[in-house]
């Protein structure tokens, strides 16, 4: 039980479980949406996306979770515009955006003489480092994703599986793609705090991909992937506290294990194939 009941005593890693939870339960809900729309690269973009803002409010002295949402935010928005507007594909414009925007936080942080801390810590993540103001921070950010997609669970799952006739039903499909694009932004910045930029994808994918392959159904798909996203962040967070290593890595690294064992034990792909049909 030392295992288990050994880091409780230490506020940080209760604060931090706690993020852990919600980070892994909004990640969850918004992932299945990106994995069924097959915009699992946006993920990576508007992550490296995020960078150039929160090097903009290092510099002027501003909270880095308010420079990091408005680029993220600006940028996911941006490139749901460029491609109705262009008319190019989605990974194109996204590709463009993408590498744009993350060169602009290179150049902005090269200009910044000596090592800075700080923002390293948003490359990799500062879980342990949670304090409560980010803990507020989280709950407000995480209830406003989670509200949005339940008024309009239908409407987004719609537009999902059949945009052409959400379309012709009379849904603004254009209005819910940019509302969805910044649920996206929103969350990618939410989920810096625990693994950051650089692996902030597998918090928004892994889950919703290990679900993929074990259900069908949707809301099973969601259940499965909210389940997979808590349950890694837990775990990895214990592993990380006990073999003093880093809590965003390990957490990712659990994840992967999980969907590594869905592959090669599910009843889509793996042993349980070839014995039984597939479960919904």
């Amino acid at each position: 039980m030392e295992f288990l009941t050994g880091p409780l005593e230490h506020a940080f890693f209760v604060r931090a479980l706690i993020a852990a939870a919600i980070v892994g339960t909004v990640c969850a809900v918004v992932g299945t949406y990106v994995v069924l729309r097959g915009l699992a690269f946006i993920g990576d973009a508007i992550s490296h996306a995020a960078f150039p803002g929160v090097v903009i409010a290092f510099l002027l002295k501003i909270p880095f979770l308010l420079g990091a949402g408005v680029a993220a935010v600006g940028t996911a928005l941006a490139i749901g515009f460029v491609s109705r507007r262009t008319r190019l594909r989605t990974d194109t414009t996204i590709g463009v955006l993408f590498a744009g925007t993350f060169a602009v936080g290179v150049f902005l942080f090269s200009t910044i003489e000596g090592y800075v801390a700080d923002l390293f810590s948003f490359l990799f993540g500062y879980l342990l480092s949670t304090s409560n103001e980010d803990l507020v921070g989280l709950v407000i950010l995480g209830g406003l994703v989670l509200a949005t997609i339940a008024i309009l669970w239908k409407e987004l799952l719609y537009a999902t599986f059949d945009p052409l006739g959400a379309a012709a039903s009379g849904l603004r499909v254009d209005w819910l793609d940019s509302l969805f694009l910044g649920l996206v932004a929103v969350t990618i910045v939410i989920s810096l705090q625990a693994v950051g930029i650089i692996l902030v994808v597998a918090m928004l994918v892994t889950p919703a991909a290990t679900a993929q392959l074990l259900a069908v159904r949707f809301g099973r798909m969601m259940a499965i992937a909210v389940a997979v996203g808590i349950g890694s962040a837990v775990a990895g967070l214990y592993l990380s506290f006990w073999l003093d290593a880093a809590s965003g890595a390990t957490i990712v690294l659990v994840m992967t294990a999980a969907f590594l064992a869905a592959f090669a034990l599910g009843p889509r792909t793996g042993l349980l194939a070839r014995r039984r049909p597939l479960a919904t």
